[in-house]
């Protein structure tokens, strides 16, 4: 082949897809029975995607799966408009950022591993997580070692602020 030439071309055939013949009526009632037969014998949705302890939680439960889906689809979205803080000279914007994208990755991660590992949540990381004390420890007198800001089976919670939600 000399350099002047035009390289062969190759020639794609394009499918030809034929048109549907249009359904009876009958044919519309029997096929609709039919999806709606398979759809009760398919059974209510598993979940099967979110790991045992999250399955069964109720909707109104405060980390429930179908919340913290509606708040990651939220900070998405606002990670994607402040994408360009993640470089900024401003060490709030930069800061902000990396809040944002951390707390996306922790709701990913609670979704995949049940597991909730943000100290704060809710669509606007509004509340904070209590603590809660299951195996407590005791000072040399016997008595049990308390820290604010932490909940106890006997009093409750512990610490300045009673008004903490989540406990």
């Amino acid at each position: 082949m000399n350099r002047w030439e035009e390289p062969p071309k190759e020639i794609k055939r394009k499918k030809i897809r034929r048109k549907r013949k249009p359904m009876t009526d009958e044919q519309k009632k029997a096929a609709a029975e039919r999806l709606a037969h398979a759809r009760a014998a398919k059974g209510p949705v598993k979940n099967l995607s979110l790991p045992e302890n999250l399955r069964d939680l109720p909707d109104d439960y405060y980390l429930s799966p179908k919340k913290v889906k509606q708040w990651l689809k939220v900070w998405k979205t606002k990670l994607t408009g402040i994408k360009y803080w993640k470089d900024s000279k401003d060490k709030n914007e930069r800061q902000e950022y990396q809040i944002a994208e951390t707390y996306v990755k922790n709701m990913q991660s609670y979704l995949t591993t049940g597991i909730w590992s943000d100290f704060r949540y809710g669509e606007n990381r509004e509340h904070k997580i209590v603590w809660k004390v299951v195996a407590p420890a005791f000072d040399a007198n016997g008595e049990m070692k308390r820290t604010q800001g932490y909940f106890y089976d006997d009093i409750g919670f512990y610490g300045e602020n009673d008004n903490v939600d989540g406990a």
